[in-house]
């Protein structure tokens, strides 16, 4: 997701991706761990998806919760 997708959604909206994104992670690592995984690009790539999410809720947070 690109940064300007995230902002659009709502504050509620980007935690439960991120919620999301975050166990989606925890499988592929497990994949990973057992060798079954075909894209690992897919790790990093869900990393930045889920570091762009906290730090547009940051963001937030510190202009007082707009939106």
């Amino acid at each position: 997701m690109k940064a300007q997708e995230i902002r659009q959604l709502t504050t509620e909206e980007i935690v439960e991706k991120i919620k999301n994104g975050k166990s989606e992670l925890l499988n592929l690592r497990m994949q990973n761990a057992r060798g079954a995984l075909e894209k690992p690009h897919k790790l990093n790539a869900l990393k930045k998806d889920i570091a762009r999410m906290m730090t547009i809720l940051k963001e937030r947070e510190m202009d007082g919760g707009q939106k």
